[in-house]
């Protein structure tokens, strides 16, 4: 009688797993599924960013190459293609490059704009700030100070990448202000910075002689000519998304106020 009962409870016990089994299969088998389709998922969008990028290289190497080669309007037009990428890298490298040569016709506005959305596009604030900068110093002639200050201050901040080159920028911008010994002072300091480079240095010094002699009227000449030689904002290695470096960079004229 006892193997009866035991029987009986043991076929219960069976059934209720089977129902148990029956009832989580569907939503195990759906976890299964879910998962697969988020590795999936996952695949596809990191195959889609590695072709995006390998295709803005390409384009962006033969933009420069055309460029180098005379042919601007298909550099223009190749640069213009890399500047909707979704690499973010190549889209802001190329809407620079586009400001640059807006900026070689005198069409600051449309450079300024160029630069701009560069900065905004930029994955690192290496790449940005040059933006940033460039767009700065295309302004510098034309803009009152307190929008320069306001594009500049958060610049020289600890840590940015391009602090010294903004600083000079705004020592600059103070020369067009008027503001002479406020000029000094900035540059006093930027002839002394071991990490501005040589070229900061030599412009800092320069610009202290042009104050000290009172040339006021030559002050507006002597920016414009310090900015043709463009401030020193080689980007670090490994800035630049991977075989970028190895590119020759386009033969354009430096970039500054006309």
């Amino acid at each position: 009688m006892v193997d009866v009962f035991e029987e009986v409870e043991e076929q219960l016990r069976s059934d209720r797993y089977k129902a148990l089994a029956l009832k989580t299969l569907p939503w195990i088998g759906g976890a299964l599924v879910l998962a697969l389709v988020v590795a999936l998922g996952i695949w596809g969008y990191q195959n889609y960013r590695a072709k995006a990028h390998t295709e803005a290289s390409d384009q962006y190497a033969a933009a420069i190459q055309a460029f180098n080669s005379g042919d601007r309007n298909e550099a223009v037009r190749l640069w213009g293609e890399v500047g909707k990428s979704s690499s973010k890298a190549y889209r802001s490298l190329a809407l620079q490059q586009l400001g640059g040569l807006q900026l070689s016709d005198g069409k600051v506005p449309e450079a300024v704009k160029l630069f701009d959305e560069a900065a905004e596009a930029a994955p690192t604030p290496v790449l940005g700030d040059v933006a940033r900068l460039k767009s700065a110093f295309a302004l510098l002639d034309s803009s009152p100070y307190k929008d320069m200050e306001a594009r500049l201050k958060p610049l020289t901040e600890e840590g940015r990448p391009y602090r010294v080159q903004a600083r000079e920028a705004l020592a600059f911008a103070k020369i067009m202000a008027g503001d002479l010994p406020g000029a000094r002072t900035e540059f006093s300091v930027l002839s002394l910075m071991v990490d501005g480079g040589e070229g900061v240095s030599q412009r800092a010094k320069a610009a202290i002689a042009l104050i000290d002699s009172g040339s006021a009227k030559a002050v507006p000449g002597a920016v414009k000519a310090a900015l043709a030689l463009p401030p020193a904002v080689a980007l670090p290695p490994g800035a630049l998304p991977p075989g970028l470096q190895a590119q020759p960079a386009p033969q354009q004229p430096a970039p500054g106020p006309q």
